[in-house]
C-alpha cells in the first residue's frame, strides 16, 4: 500500500510538473523583456520555490529563501520546460496504453473482436507480454523524469560545490560550539539541582538522624520520608543526565515514563516503523522531556499532546500544550534543545503566541 501511495504521488508530481512547465513557458515569454526588474525576478523565485516543494526539496537548502539577483531562477525555469514536456509525453503514453489495455480487455472479455482479432492463446500471451514490457518502460520513464527534475533543480538552484562546502563547514563549526555550550549548560543545571535539592535534603536527613540517636525515636518516620524523597530526586537527576531505560525499553516506553512523571495529563503517540539510531532517540527523548517540563512548570498547561512519527526517513517530534504561551526560544532550555537538534542536522521550531498554544517541533533525519 505504501508503494502504491508513493507511485501515485510520483505520477501526480510529474503531471503537475507538466502543467507548471507550460505555465513557466508562458511566464518566460511574457516576462523576458523585463527580466532585469526586481518584481520579475521575485516572481521567478516564487515559481522556483513552488517547484522545489513539488519535488519535495527544501527551498531554504537551495538558497531560495531570499532573492539572489543572479538570474538563476529564470535560467532554471527555462531549462525545466523541455523536461516538463517530456514528462507530459510519458504520462500521455501511459494513459494511451492503459486505455488501449482497458478497451482490449473489455472487448475480448465479451467475446468481441478487437481491431478484427479474436482472442486466442498465442494472441493473449503476446498482448500480456507486450503490455507488461511497455508498462515497465513507461513507469521507468516516469521515475527517470522525476529524478531528472530533482537533479536539475538541485544543480541549477543550489549553491555551487565550493559554496556548499563552506556553508557546511560553518554549520558544523556552529553546531559543535552549540553542543559544547549545551553540555556545559546541562552540567550547570545538574549541579544546581544536586546542590539546591538533593544535597540540602541529605544534610537535613543527617541532622534528623543525629537527633534521633540522641533519644528522639519519633523522628524515624521523618527520616524515612526524607530518605524516600532523596532517592526520588536522585533518580530524577540520573534520568535527566541520561534515561537508562531508553536503551532497554525503547523510545515509546521512555516517553510514557515522562508522561507519568509530568504532573499534567500527557497524551503520547509514538508511531515509528523501526527504532531510529540511538542518537536520534536520545534527542527525541530530551525534546519531549524539556517541552513537557516547561508546559507543567511555566506554561500552566492542563493538557499536553506528544506525537512522534516518521516521514520519509525523518523523525518528526511535535509537542503541543494548552498553556499561556509566550515561550522564549532563546531561553536556556529551548536554546539547548535547538543546539542538540542542530548537532544531528535537524530543524527545531517553537511557535508560542501569547495566550497559547505552544507548539514545539523537531525534525531529525535518521538516514
Amino acid at each position: 500500500m505504501r508503494s502504491v501511495a508513493k507511485g501515485l504521488h510520483l505520477l501526480g508530481a510529474v503531471i503537475l510538473g507538466t502543467v507548471t512547465a507550460l505555465l513557466d513557458l508562458v511566464f518566460l515569454l511574457s516576462a523576458l523583456p523585463f527580466a532585469h526588474r526586481g518584481a520579475v525576478r521575485e516572481a521567478a523565485r516564487r515559481l522556483a520555490v513552488l517547484d522545489a516543494r513539488r519535488l519535495r526539496l527544501d527551498p531554504a537548502a537551495l538558497g531560495l529563501d531570499a532573492a539572489r539577483g543572479d538570474g538563476r531562477e529564470m535560467r532554471y525555469l527555462a531549462a525545466r520546460v523541455p523536461v516538463g514536456v517530456l514528462g507530459g509525453l510519458t504520462v500521455t503514453l501511459l494513459g494511451v496504453g492503459v486505455g488501449v489495455a482497458g478497451v482490449l480487455a473489455w472487448s475480448w472479455g465479451r467475446g468481441l473482436p478487437f481491431d478484427g482479432m479474436l482472442p486466442t492463446a498465442p494472441l493473449l500471451a503476446y498482448a500480456a507480454l507486450g503490455g507488461t514490457v511497455l508498462l515497465f518502460l513507461n513507469l521507468s520513464g516516469l521515475v527517470g523524469v522525476h529524478a531528472l527534475e530533482r537533479r536539475l533543480a538541485q544543480r541549477m538552484l543550489g549553491p555551487d560545490p565550493t559554496e556548499a562546502l563552506r556553508r557546511r563547514i560553518t554549520e558544523l563549526a556552529e553546531s559543535r560550539a552549540g553542543v559544547l555550550v549545551a553540555v556545559d549548560a546541562e552540567r550547570r543545571r545538574i549541579e544546581r539541582d544536586l546542590h539546591d535539592g538533593l544535597q540540602q535534603r541529605l544534610v537535613a536527613l543527617s541532622m534528623l538522624a543525629g537527633r534521633a540517636r540522641r533519644g528522639r525515636p519519633e523522628l524515624l518516620a521523618q527520616i524515612h520520608e526524607q530518605a524516600q524523597q532523596a532517592v526520588g530526586e536522585l533518580r530524577e537527576a540520573a534520568w535527566r543526565i541520561y534515561p537508562s531505560g531508553l536503551d532497554s525499553l525503547g523510545l515509546a516506553d521512555a516517553l510514557a515514563g515522562v508522561a507519568e512523571r509530568a504532573g499534567v495529563p500527557v497524551k503520547v503517540v509514538c508511531e515509528l516503523p523501526a527504532r531510529p539510531p540511538m542518537a536520534v532517540e536520545t534527542v527525541c527523548y530530551f525534546v519531549v522531556s524539556e517541552a513537557v517540563t516547561n508546559a507543567a512548570k511555566h506554561a500552566r498547561a492542563t493538557a499536553v499532546t506528544v506525537e512522534v512519527r516518521e516521514h520519509d526517513t525523518v523523525v518528526v517530534v511535535r509537542v503541543q500544550d494548552d498553556g499561556v504561551g509566550g515561550a522564549d526560544p532563546g531561553g536556556g532550555g529551548l536554546s539547548g534543545l535547538a543546539r542538540r537538534v542542530a548537532a544531528l542536522d535537524g530543524r527545531f521550531t517553537v511557535t508560542s503566541p501569547v495566550g497559547g498554544p505552544t507548539t514545539i517541533m523537531a525534525r531529525l533525519p535518521c538516514a
